[in-house]
């Protein structure tokens, strides 16, 4: 399916990310789910992280924004589009006893599942809230960390999802957000199918677009942390997009990174 219409990116994504909770394991490794199933964005180093656990760790990640938002004891961390609590419980294990993590979902089927993990856990400071980036359903200034993992790219307004970051951080408040961007422009066919939305592809902003979301929105000091490399087969582009849209794509020299970013709100 192609298209660039928000409501229906956002009823595909709500979608899949339902039938994606619902399945037993993790999706993770050569029958990684994300996206088309041949682009493998998620890091492999999760199972080594404190408070990892696996039952919440459905291969949906391309970084480990955790590692460089430098959470501490007793802080308060959101994440956004925390699916089944992956990042969510790594962070509780930084922010200890007296910290608080809140996980925002859109897809109740992802709520349902990381609450059961949470049960599992018996974790008292962390909860799972029903809600959309664009739209937080967290009060302003209430947020000493916001982390995300490869989720912003499924957000059809991301200046406004950025905006909401700015909202929800404390003054003084930091954010580290993995997620996938491209050095230049994407073939039609690729950037409007709603499928390769799932894999964070199609909705990669470039790397100067993504950074200018962030500035407009007043928010600063802004590094990036990390950048990796995605390899698109072109079997797989060309499920999308035609013959000559895949050459000259690959011609042009555009990647696909993965990268983190982290940066401040204004004090």
């Amino acid at each position: 399916m192609k298209t660039n219409d928000p409501n229906e990116i956002k009823s595909v994504v709500r979608e899949k990310y339902g039938a994606l909770a619902l399945q037993s394991g993790s999706c993770c490794g050569p029958t990684n789910c994300c996206g088309d199933g041949s682009i493998d964005t998620s890091p492999g180093e999760y199972p080594q992280l404190e408070g990892y656990l696996p039952d919440a760790d459905l291969g949906l990640g391309c970084g480990l924004p955790t590692t460089f938002a430098d959470i501490k004891d007793g802080e308060v961390v959101v994440d956004l589009g925390s699916g089944a609590g992956n990042d969510v419980f790594v962070a509780r294990r930084l922010v200890g006893e007296n910290g608080f993590v809140v996980g925002v979902d859109m897809t109740e089927e992802m709520i349902n599942r990381a609450n059961d993990n949470k049960a599992k856990m018996g974790y008292q400071n962390v909860e799972f809230r029903l809600g959309e980036i664009e739209n937080l359903p967290v009060t302003q200034n209430f947020a000493d960390v916001i982390i995300s993992n490869c989720v912003l790219n499924l957000v059809p307004d991301k200046k406004r999802a950025f905006a909401e970051i700015a909202r929800v951080l404390k003054p003084g408040g930091r954010f580290s957000i993995s997620d996938l961007v491209v050095t230049g422009p994407l073939p039609e066919g690729v950037r409007s199918a709603t499928a390769l939305y799932i894999g964070c592809i199609a909705g990669a902003s470039t790397t100067a677009a993504y950074l200018r979301h962030i500035s407009d929105v007043g928010l600063e000091r802004v590094t990036i942390e990390s950048s990796k490399k995605v390899e698109l087969p072109e079997e797989v582009l060309k499920n999308y997009a035609s013959e000559s849209e895949v050459k000259q794509f690959l011609d042009s020299g555009t990647e696909v990174l993965s990268i983190t970013v982290t940066g401040y709100k204004p004090r």
